[in-house]
């Protein structure tokens, strides 16, 4: 982050928001894009009319999509500590480091 702060208009479910961020301005507007498109799908696909229940749905959907990358950045990063250490025994002594 860079710390100057933009402020940036987004657009979520047809209600305008100024957000104040870190972040590039592309990236808010991504960011913004990908929370009104999540909603947008919850809205199309359930049975549910108001635009706060679906705001709550659309969170628990992103939530588990963090959720499931955190766990597949864990299991990446443990598969290359296993692997590391394979590669580490083939090594002459010398060069196995700590």
């Amino acid at each position: 982050m860079s710390g100057v702060k933009h402020s940036i208009r987004v657009t979520i479910c047809g209600e305008d928001y100024n957000i104040r961020s870190d972040s590039p301005p592309e990236h808010t507007r991504a960011v913004a894009a990908y929370v009104d498109a999540k909603i947008r799908e919850v809205l199309e696909n359930a049975s549910v009319v108001e635009s706060h229940k679906a705001a709550i749905l659309a969170a628990l959907q992103i939530t588990d999509e963090l959720f499931e990358a955190r766990q597949a950045q864990a299991d990446a990063a443990e598969a290359m500590r296993t692997l590391s250490g394979e590669l580490r025994r083939w090594l002459p002594p010398a060069k196995r480091g700590t």
